[in-house]
């Protein structure tokens, strides 16, 4: 997709003038980790600039130091060559520095218009001008709109699709940076910078085209929009420059249409990945007849979001890997099939006499009671008579220590004082207990030292060499090679069909999620 052309003396003029936003040394650190570590950045007037990078990469915290929300160890800022520092999001906001974030943040139960002008409502003796109103939120409307479709003002946002959805967030964004507050303001359209935190992550292909197409307008207008996102397929169709973070440092820059992808992902990942691929393992056998030993089959599954269609099944013995970006519907998938979502369309068939488990990626606020002992989240969800007595409790709890190495004092230990990987491996000791036949695990090894890391993902293979079936969602690429027996992508919430780990690399996993 192409951006409106712009007048030549008008491309002189952004040219010559000074960067839109400038970032000089950033430097961040939470305590003894440094996040961000002498981070520079440029972004012109009129130009689509993307931020790249690996989760924990420190995008999230340079963007928040930009919008007032975090306060750098270091830094110096420009806007438009003036000092910028602003003591908090509000003075971000009335400097023109504004930012739609990744979830949509809409009051789905008030109109379109009393999204758009919530905060900025035009008001006289304490009562909302309704007229103003009105014409404040056409304006900043028609900014994201174009000429010819319209969003009507008077719906609820809620009874909006996705994609308007977002256009009705970025609309209040440019609101709020002052764009369309006075109708001769010149291009009626005073923000300077434009913060979008993965705006396709819920959007379907056409539907991104569409949002693409108001970008490169609001581009052209003379408005520096700053991409953070994952997808390297929009980064190539739609960005001019782009910049990856990598271990709170810029590891590489340049025009994405000329620069190869895969040179890219080596600067997010920072490592040659060709010699990373998975073994072939046992679990699966080469010339296994369709359906034989399946214990799970998903056919067409959709939730009210994402994931948009799943196809696969899951044999018995085997760990089937679900990769793909934040927001691509990974964990969304694990909870259709757990049954804790509505299902709009597709089955999931359970062949499996013992059922399926759920390993949720939260776990203080799903997986476990953190104020309670051991011993009672491990046999929370089966008790019976003799095991609901506390002594009976306790030997089960220090059964289950004993069983997965857990490191605690004992089973009357809280949860909650426990280790990231202790925590871990007592929500897996519940899911054992249960001794269900399908394992769905979210995000085991998040928030985990490296040592629990290879003992949880240890665990995960014994069980399916015992004969489980595990569906096994992380975004560390390397721990689905190294574990899965077979890999599925799971890009703009359709699920790609599942391979053998053998013939992924890290490499062609992210370049397959990020197209």
């Amino acid at each position: 997709m192409t951006s409106p052309p712009v007048a030549s003396s008008s491309s002189e003029a952004t040219a010559s003038a000074p960067p839109a936003l400038e970032i000089a040394g950033a430097e961040k650190s939470f305590g003894a980790v440094a996040v961000l570590r002498g981070v520079s950045l440029s972004v012109r007037r009129g130009e689509i600039h993307a931020l790249l990078g690996e989760n924990g990469a420190g995008k999230s915290t340079l963007m928040r130091i930009l919008l007032g929300a975090e306060s750098a160890d270091r830094c110096r800022m420009k806007l438009a060559g003036a000092p910028y520092a602003p003591s908090g999001p509000g003075a971000a906001r009335r400097a023109g520095v504004v930012m739609v974030p990744q979830e949509r943040t809409l009051c789905l139960h008030l109109t379109v218009l009393e999204n758009v002008v919530l905060g900025l409502e035009p008001a006289r003796a304490g009562f909302v001008r309704r007229g103003a109103a009105r014409e404040l939120a056409e304006r900043a409307l028609g900014l994201v709109t174009g000429v010819g479709r319209r969003i009507p003002l008077d719906v609820r946002a809620g009874s909006l699709g996705v994609a308007d959805q977002q256009l009705v967030e970025i609309a209040r964004a440019l609101a709020q940076g002052g764009a369309a507050t006075h109708a001769s303001s010149e291009d009626g359209l005073s923000a300077k910078v434009l913060v979008l935190d993965e705006p396709t992550a819920s959007l379907g292909q056409d539907d991104a085209a569409r949002l693409f197409t108001r970008v490169h307008a609001l581009k052209a207008a003379g408005l520096a929009v700053v991409l953070v996102t994952h997808f390297l397929g929009d980064v190539r169709a739609h960005a001019d420059r782009y910049t990856v973070l990598r271990d709170g440092k810029v590891q590489g820059e340049g025009d994405p249409k000329v620069t190869p992808p895969e040179q890219i992902v080596r600067e997010m990942l920072g490592r040659e990945l060709e010699a990373s691929r998975g073994e072939p393992r046992a679990g699966v056998a080469p010339g296994e007849r369709p359906g034989e030993g399946v214990l799970l089959d998903v056919d067409a599954l959709g939730g009210l979001e994402r994931p948009r269609s799943a196809t696969f099944a899951l044999r018995r013995g085997e760990v089937l890997g679900i990769a793909g970006l934040v927001g691509s519907g990974r964990t969304e998938l694990l909870r259709l099939i757990a049954g804790l979502d509505a299902r709009v369309r597709g089955a999931v068939r359970v062949r499996a006499d013992k059922g399926v488990g759920l390993l949720s990626e939260d776990r203080g606020g799903e997986g476990l009671m953190l104020s309670r002992s051991i011993a009672e989240n491990v046999t929370l969800s089966k008790r019976g008579a003799f095991v609901s007595l506390p002594s009976a409790l306790l030997v089960e709890g220090a059964r289950w220590i004993a069983e997965l190495a857990i490191k605690a004092s004992g089973p009357a230990q809280a949860a909650g004082e426990l280790s990231g990987g202790n925590q871990q491996k007592v929500q897996l000791a519940r899911l054992l207990r249960e001794d269900y036949d399908v394992l769905l695990i979210d995000e085991p090894t998040r928030g985990i030292d490296i040592a629990s890391k290879t003992q949880v993902l240890a665990l995960v293979r014994q069980l399916a060499q015992k004969g489980k079936g595990i569906v096994l969602v992380s975004s560390q690429l390397d721990e689905l090679v190294s574990t899965c027996d077979r890999i599925a992508v799971l890009r703009r919430g359709e699920l790609g069909a599942p391979r053998p780990a053998s013939e992924w690399t890290e490499e062609e996993l992210l370049l397959e999620a990020s197209s």
